[in-house]
C-alpha cells in the first residue's frame, strides 16, 4: 500500500469517527432535554399524586386551579361575550324597525290602489280587470299586515330577550361578590397567621416527639415538598 493509499484511508476513518462523535453528542443533548422536562413535570407534580388519587389531594395551585383567577376570567369573558350578543340583538332590532317602516309605507300605497278599484268597479262592472286588480291588492294588503304583525311580535321577543340577558350581569356581581369575599378572608388569613421571625430563621419542626403514638414521621422532603404546594 503507498504513502497515498494509506492517507486517504485516514482521511476517511477520520470523517466517521467525526460524524459518529457528532451522533453521540446529539443523542447526549435529547436525553438531557428529556431529563430535564421529566425533572420540571415532577416538581410541579405532588408526590404520589396522580390521576386515581386525584380526588385525595388538594388540586396543585397552578395557573388553571386558582379559584380567584378563574373567577375573574369567567367575569371578564362573560361580560365581553355579553356586550356582543347585546350588540347584535340592537342590530337586529333595528332592521326589524326599518323592515316595519318600510312596509308601512307599502300598506299605504296598496290602501290608495283598493281605493281605486273598488271605485272603479263599481263605475265598470263589466270590466273585469278592474275586479282581478282590486281582489291582487287586497291580498297583498292582507299579507303585509300579516308580515308587519310578525315583524312587531320578533321585536317583541328580542325585548324579551335584552331582558333576560339582563340577569347575566347580575350573576356577574354575584361571582364579583364572592371573588372579593375570597381575597377579604385570604389576606384575613394571611394577616392572622403572620409572624414576627422569618421563616428560614426558625428552629426545624422535630419529626418525632416523645409520647407520639405513632411512628410514621415526615422526612424534611416532605415537609417542603407539602409547603411548596400551597405556596404555589
Amino acid at each position: 500500500m503507498t504513502q497515498e493509499e494509506l492517507d486517504a484511508l485516514m482521511d476517511g476513518a477520520t470523517d466517521e469517527i467525526d460524524a459518529l462523535d457528532d451522533e453521540i453528542l446529539d443523542e447526549k443533548i435529547s436525553n438531557e432535554t428529556e431529563d430535564e422536562t421529566e425533572e420540571e413535570n415532577d416538581s410541579a407534580t405532588p408526590e404520589g399524586y396522580n390521576e386515581e388519587t386525584s380526588h385525595q389531594w388538594p388540586l396543585p395551585a397552578t395557573e388553571e386551579n386558582k379559584m380567584v383567577h378563574q373567577l375573574d376570567d369567567v367575569t371578564k369573558e362573560s361580560e365581553e361575550k355579553a356586550t356582543e350578543i347585546f350588540d347584535i340583538i340592537e342590530n337586529i332590532s333595528n332592521e326589524l324597525m326599518e323592515k316595519e317602516e318600510n312596509l308601512a309605507a307599502v300598506v299605504n300605497i296598496l290602501q290608495s290602489n283598493v281605493t281605486l278599484f273598488t271605485t272603479l268597479s263599481e263605475k265598470f262592472p263589466d270590466v273585469m280587470a278592474f275586479k282581478e286588480q282590486l281582489e291582487k291588492n287586497n291580498d297583498a294588503l292582507t299579507q303585509t299586515n300579516e308580515t308587519i304583525e310578525i315583524l312587531q311580535n320578533s321585536g317583541d321577543s328580542i325585548m324579551s330577550v335584552m331582558d333576560i340577558m339582563q340577569y347575566q350581569d347580575i350573576h356577574r356581581q354575584k361571582i364579583e361578590r364572592v371573588i372579593n369575599v375570597m381575597r377579604a378572608l385570604s389576606k384575613y388569613m394571611n394577616t392572622l397567621f403572620e409572624g414576627k421571625v422569618d421563616d428560614d430563621k426558625r428552629a426545624p419542626s422535630a419529626q418525632h416527639l416523645a409520647g407520639d403514638t405513632h411512628n410514621d414521621t415526615a422526612s424534611t422532603d416532605d415537609i417542603e415538598a407539602l409547603l411548596a404546594t400551597f405556596g404555589q
